[in-house]
């Protein structure tokens, strides 16, 4: 079955693990977020390394270690979450970057542009602090 709007398991973990961490009042774990998101812990410890790069958390090593956040969940927007796992959002005028259309008008009438456009807005719009 096609789906016109996906979101990567990379980019889920990123966004949800970080709303974990975010209402804990304690560290928490690879091992937690992982059972929370039912996801990999090898795929969430990839996720978290990356976002631990990008000054959003911290690591704490241990046997009760984890992460905490490092900036105020008010200050973190959803996407530049998704942007640090996925890359700077591109907007587009035509969705298979085609230079020259063989029709006078787009078949597609920009819709991807815009689904593109309100997507980012959505995220920018959106804190950790909402989640909360």
């Amino acid at each position: 079955m096609s789906k016109i709007v996906t979101l990567s398991e990379a980019a889920s973990i990123a966004l949800h693990g970080m709303i974990l961490v975010a209402q804990s009042d304690k560290m928490i774990n690879v091992v937690q977020i992982s059972e929370m998101t039912t996801s990999s812990k090898h795929h969430v410890a990839k996720v978290f390394q990356r976002l631990v790069k990008e000054k959003f958390i911290e690591s704490h090593r241990g046997p009760s270690g984890g992460f905490t956040m490092k900036r105020k969940p008010d200050e973190i927007t959803l996407l530049e979450i998704y942007e640090a796992i996925e890359g700077k959002i591109e907007i587009l005028a035509c969705p298979i970057e085609k230079q020259i259309c063989p029709f006078d008008k787009c078949i597609l009438n920009s819709v991807t542009r815009d689904m593109t456009i309100q997507y980012r807005d959505y995220l920018q719009g959106q804190t950790l602090a909402m989640y909360l």
